[in-house]
């Protein structure tokens, strides 16, 4: 027997959420499927809120540092991001959450997660078309940066243990690596 899963689009998945079906539950759409997200322990929780302060006074006003909301991607998926980097476009996001087209950059905290943030997420942001996706990895304390979305893959991977990276939006602010994980 082959089993098929029921695959849920944008639209059905909004609808679920007015509905109040998804009420206190912590779910995201990824691919169509809607997955339960794995509880936020305190290390994530942590860093996430830290580096979340820290990017908002590096980027200031031309940039505003989402922290755990969804953004919404053409391949029916609506991830909740740890931080996302968007344009601060204040009372359009009453209309709707980001779209490609309006977010920066994606960061993604790792512990439990890592199989996840570095498969599937990696795919879809890069099939959305996003720039650039960084995965803060807790066990190793490293980030993994990927950049150029080609093809539903990114072309670039890198791993950092420290130093500085720029961002590909704002090559003038410098990022200290170890900000992200101290």
């Amino acid at each position: 027997m082959t089993l098929t899963t029921a695959k849920w689009t944008l639209n059905d998945y909004h609808q679920m959420i007015d509905a109040g079906i998804l009420n206190d539950r912590r779910v995201e759409l990824l691919n169509g499927e809607i997955i339960e997200m794995s509880p936020e322990g305190t290390p994530h929780a942590y860093y996430g809120n830290r580096s979340s302060k820290y990017l908002q006074r590096l980027l200031g006003e031309r940039a505003d540092v989402r922290e755990g909301h969804p953004i919404t991607l053409p391949n029916d998926s609506e991830p909740q991001p740890d931080i996302a980097i968007v344009q601060p476009l204040d009372a359009v996001y009453l209309e709707h959450h980001p779209y490609p087209e309006n977010i920066f950059w994606i960061i993604e905290y790792s512990y439990s997660t890592i199989a996840i943030d570095l498969e599937p997420k990696r795919r879809i942001y890069a099939s959305a078309g996003i720039r650039e996706y960084w995965v803060v990895n807790l066990k190793t304390k490293t980030l993994i940066v990927f950049r150029d979305p080609t093809d539903g893959d990114y072309g670039w991977r890198f791993e950092f243990g420290d130093g500085t990276i720029s961002p590909i939006s704002f090559p003038d602010v410098v990022v200290e690596i170890a900000r992200l994980m101290n």
